[in-house]
């Protein structure tokens, strides 16, 4: 026998306990023959007396965890429900790892129906056109976390694909994921893979209750498959084997919440209420890009009229082949030219176009990356003899000075060249060239918004009276074939 327990009524219990029963006992008989005297406790004292001492009884956990759990877990994967929805990744080329997260969801049965072609889309945003947080906040960090944004959505979408025959699509920017980490990136490494694994399941559960065959497109990157950009539209046309120029476009259509309206007060009841702007115009940018209607979910679910617009920057306002062009002419024999102007602005364009052919060398910071190897490859070229054009922003007076003590030094005459080009076009512009290769000869990558802030801050309008002989102002025109406008004339940002 353990010497740390004794045996009580056919259980052992620990000694302490043992010696605590046999010193109450008889203090508890002498009480209970004190009360036998009194009918009516007698039938309490009884059932007092005859309670036993034990040791107390551990209650049973509650498991989390459902029996219909369990019982899927050990049960073979053949008798196991089906996932409707299979997932993918996709890459904007072959160089670059995987920023498109994919799920196509198939219906346990299909119509007959499927089996034809959709050449009608009618494509929609996510959150805050599709879906909502059932929280009230403005992101949802549970998976469970979501309502449908108005409960006519899932019949209105149900209708359109058994009756009208539309192929209905979800095509969301989700910059919050990342299924492949960037060893050079800071902050916690598996904050946005982790969120993966939740933006998942809340599409499952989406498309569950949809449950027509439908196909969810996320891009998690800055690339050609954010939105407005059309990288996701051209991967939904592989998917289901459609033209591009087989879309019917007259009927298809994009909903989405992010189209640039203006703020304005709501009359509702004897109250106004504010109405906040959109926080983007990207939406309606990226039906313009691919050729389709767009529709606020306001306007597509409610029947709402549409409301004000703008957009920081509209390619409506700069057409192809518009009038008049740059007439740059060479007044010295041997002089130096100075660029003025944000990055995108057209200097590179500006300078291969109207300086090169009149026999400038250029120089160029972002080539040589120091201030000082461009003042000495620019004293070199006019030790050559050549003139020489300075292809960097210069935009703040100081530094433009420094340009004017060395035009002085080698006793050659300096004129500055100031390209006038608003910043939200000079975005629009670098954009283009990092996405396009045809049209970016330097292989030059897209400059964050900082750029173009920074730019904006140290500006100061360059005048005659810092030395220069003149100060030549440019306005922007898109100079380039047809074809390369097609491609400008998108919207990229």
């Amino acid at each position: 026998m353990t010497p740390n327990l004794l045996p009580h009524r056919g259980i052992l219990i620990p000694l302490r306990l043992a010696r605590y029963i046999s010193q109450s006992r008889p203090r508890a008989l002498a009480m209970a023959s004190e009360k036998d005297s009194s009918p009516a406790s007698s039938s309490n004292t009884k059932r007092k007396a005859t309670r036993s001492i034990s040791p107390p009884v551990k209650r049973k956990a509650q498991s989390s965890i459902s029996k219909t759990a369990v019982t899927n877990f050990f049960k073979p994967t053949s008798q196991k429900p089906k996932e409707r929805t299979s997932w993918s990744e996709r890459a904007p080329n072959d160089d670059t790892p995987a920023t498109l997260l994919v799920g196509r969801y198939e219906p346990e049965r299909i119509r007959e129906a499927e089996q034809q072609k959709r050449t009608k889309i009618a494509a929609f945003d996510l959150d805050s056109t599709l879906i909502t947080t059932s929280s009230g906040k403005k992101f949802g960090g549970d998976p469970n976390d979501w309502k449908w944004w108005d409960a006519t959505v899932p019949t209105k979408l149900k209708q359109m694909y058994a009756e009208e025959n539309y192929r209905i699509i979800i095509l969301s920017n989700q910059a919050g994921l990342t299924l492949h980490r960037d060893p050079k990136a800071k902050g916690p490494k598996n904050l946005g893979k982790d969120r993966v694994g939740d933006f998942k399941q809340k599409c499952n559960a989406v498309l569950s209750q949809l449950d027509i065959p439908t196909s969810v497109y996320a891009a998690t990157a800055h690339d050609i498959f954010r939105k407005p950009r059309i990288g996701m539209w051209k991967e939904l046309c592989k998917d289901y084997d459609i033209e591009e120029g087989d879309i019917d476009t007259d009927n298809s259509m994009f909903v989405g919440d992010a189209g640039g309206r203006t703020a304005q007060l709501k009359q509702s009841g004897p109250k106004a209420a504010a109405v906040a702007k959109d926080f983007s115009c990207s939406d309606r940018n990226f039906a313009h890009n691919v050729g389709v209607a767009y529709k606020t979910p306001e306007e597509f679910f409610l029947g709402e009229e549409p409301r004000e617009f703008v957009r920081d920057f509209d390619v409506a306002h700069h057409p192809y082949g518009e009038d008049g062009d740059v007439v740059f002419e060479k007044k010295e024999d041997k002089d130096i030219v100075l660029f003025c102007g944000p990055p995108g602005a057209g200097k590179s364009t500006f300078f291969w176009k109207h300086l090169k052919p009149l026999g400038y060398e250029r120089v160029n910071q972002d080539t040589l990356k120091s201030r000082a190897k461009c003042f000495k490859a620019a004293a070199d070229h006019l030790g050559e003899g050549d003139s020489v054009a300075i292809d960097n922003t210069n935009p703040d007076a100081d530094g433009r000075a420094e340009w004017v003590e060395f035009a002085k030094k080698h006793k050659v005459p300096i004129r500055c060249v100031w390209f006038k080009t608003p910043l939200e076009l000079c975005q629009h512009n670098d954009m283009v060239r990092a996405l396009n290769k045809p049209m970016n000869p330097e292989a030059r990558e897209a400059l964050p918004k900082l750029a173009f802030n920074g730019f904006a801050s140290r500006f100061k309008e360059p005048k005659t009276k810092e030395g220069f002989q003149e100060v030549f102002e440019v306005e922007f025109k898109f100079r380039g074939t047809k074809e390369e406008y097609a491609i400008w004339g998108r919207y990229w940002t």
